[in-house]
C-alpha cells in the first residue's frame, strides 16, 4: 500500500483515515485505519478503528502521507488467513 491516507464520509461526518490493512470478516471488507482527522479536527488519542468498508461514504485519495503505527500488528490472529492488503512496516 503506498502509505496515503483517504477521505470518507463516515456515520454522516468527514474523515481522513491512515488505512493499514483490509481483511475479510464474516465475508465482508473490513479496514483497520487510524483516523486522522474528523471533521476537521485530529483525534485526542491515536488509536485504531475498524470501519466496515460498505460503511464508508465515497472514499478519496489525499496527498497526505502518512507513517504506519507502532500499534499495527500484521501477525494479529484477527487477521489470519483474511488479509488483502497491509502496509508495511517503515
Amino acid at each position: 500500500m503506498k502509505k496515503q491516507a483517504v477521505a470518507a464520509t463516515y456515520n454522516r461526518g468527514e474523515v481522513i483515515l491512515a488505512p493499514h490493512v483490509l481483511y475479510t470478516r464474516h465475508d465482508e471488507l473490513h479496514v483497520d485505519a487510524i483516523t486522522l482527522e474528523r471533521d476537521g479536527k485530529p483525534p485526542r488519542e491515536e488509536k485504531f478503528g475498524t470501519f466496515k468498508l460498505a460503511g464508508l461514504g465515497p472514499i478519496r485519495i489525499t496527498p497526505r502521507r502518512f507513517t504506519v503505527s507502532e500499534q499495527f500488528d500484521a501477525t494479529d490472529a484477527r487477521y489470519a488467513g483474511s488479509v488483502l492488503m497491509a502496509v508495511e512496516p517503515d
